[in-house]
């Protein structure tokens, strides 16, 4: 996620994942000359003890208005939230180990109400704090009180192009004018805003133009959000986009992004992307430059579930991500950094070389990944390979 000011952007062309970071964008560009063994190199695994969580999503509630067909927190709304006192033990636990991205998540953040006591807190604590929403709460006043908190940034759900598409995906009558209402008055308070739209099989065929909704409300970046079958996601697995679109979105979307100048574009539980921007450099494609806004984890590679990410659900539950359904522990027991460095779950997803099938015999692995979360759900193993990839290994042509 990112800041408060104005972002710039600079080029730092030819540099690897640690590329300087400045206010704003940060950007690379990936030299054609480099050969997927070479790219393997680049992203090779560190020790246990490099790993250093960037970004944290967590579900400050269970509750929310809607019912969208794709949730995954669907099947985990029991259950009571922190309270005002847990929770800002938490923050304080997370601040004196690390000082990530904090996103403020849910269900529906806004319906907690000491949620910008929360976000001021953790932002005099050091962290950097993000808040994700559905927009339908959002008024004036509400924008005031998110500036005062410290909330660097915000995102809202956008899942398609028009009132029809988009209220169907999110099951309620009036979910897309309460998102272009809030588009706009964030950005009549100057507060910058992403947009994270997903897809399945009933709104694909809106991703480009949701794309220019998307920046034409003045979105500071677009998500695109290839939907994992967590949650309520399980009832819908007919409709997840099948493989062949799956390779075609990307494609259109590598096209779009070096194309797209001012708007950050950016595709989310997508790992195969980094393939195929490693491919497209192999092929001697030019031009491409990487970018990423300061409030992120950078956007060096694929899966980053357990490496630079993690989830804690309204349980106090610690996720390598919000889609993965197996629990590492929970902070409301131990601290998160015992939790991140001891836990064998988070540990496992850190050892590439354990992964299996395609995924553990592909030149891309330390590219991609795979979806972790996908694999998960799908197949029932964790490290097995991407059930939505329809790329073949070289070494098993």
């Amino acid at each position: 996620m990112r800041g408060g000011k104005s972002i710039g952007c600079r080029t730092y062309a030819g540099q690897g994942p640690r590329a300087h970071s400045v206010l704003g964008l940060r950007a690379r560009r990936y030299p054609s000359c480099l050969c997927p063994t070479v790219l393997s190199i680049i992203w090779i695994v560190e020790p246990q003890e490099q790993f250093v969580p960037k970004w944290l999503a967590w579900e400050v509630t269970g509750r929310c208005n809607l019912d969208c067909v794709h949730c995954r927190a669907g099947a985990n709304t029991a259950g009571a939230d922190f309270t005002t006192v847990e929770a800002k033990a938490f923050i304080s636990d997370i601040a004196s180990f690390c000082k990530p991205v904090l996103v403020l998540s849910g269900g529906e953040p806004l319906l907690r109400p000491d949620l910008f006591e929360l976000a001021r807190f953790g932002t005099d604590q050091g962290l950097k704090m993000a808040m994700a929403t559905n927009g339908t709460f959002v008024t004036d006043e509400v924008c005031g009180r998110i500036k005062d908190s410290g909330i660097r940034i915000v995102s809202l759900s956008l899942d398609g192009a028009t009132a029809e598409v988009h209220d169907d995906f999110r099951r309620q009558k009036g979910a897309f004018a309460g998102t272009m209402k809030a588009a706009e008055a964030f950005r009549k308070a100057g507060i910058e805003f992403i947009i994270n739209s997903s897809f399945t099989k009933r709104n694909q065929g809106d991703i480009a133009a949701v794309c220019r909704l998307a920046k034409s409300i003045g979105a500071k970046a677009w998500y695109l959000f290839m939907v994992v079958p967590a949650g309520r996601g399980e009832d819908i697995l007919n409709e997840l986009i099948a493989k062949e679109d799956y390779e075609r979105i990307l494609d259109w979307h590598y096209q779009a992004e070096k194309d797209e100048t001012e708007m950050l574009m950016r595709p989310t539980c997508a790992p195969h992307y980094y393939r195929v921007i490693a491919q497209k450099s192999k092929a001697g494609d030019k031009g491409y430059k990487r970018r990423s806004l300061t409030f992120s984890t950078g956007g060096a590679k694929g899966c980053i579930c357990a490496q630079s990410i993690a989830f804690i659900d309204h349980l106090g539950n610690v996720q390598p991500c919000s889609y993965f359904p197996r629990v590492a522990g929970n902070v409301k027991e131990k601290s998160f950094q015992s939790i991140w460095h001891g836990s064998e779950l988070f540990k496992s997803l850190r050892d590439f070389k354990s992964y299996k099938g395609r995924c553990g015999s592909c030149e891309y692995l330390k590219v991609c990944g795979g979806c972790r979360a996908r694999a998960e759900l799908m197949s029932g193993d964790h490290l097995a390979e991407e059930p939505l990839c329809s790329y073949v290994p070289l070494r098993m042509r």
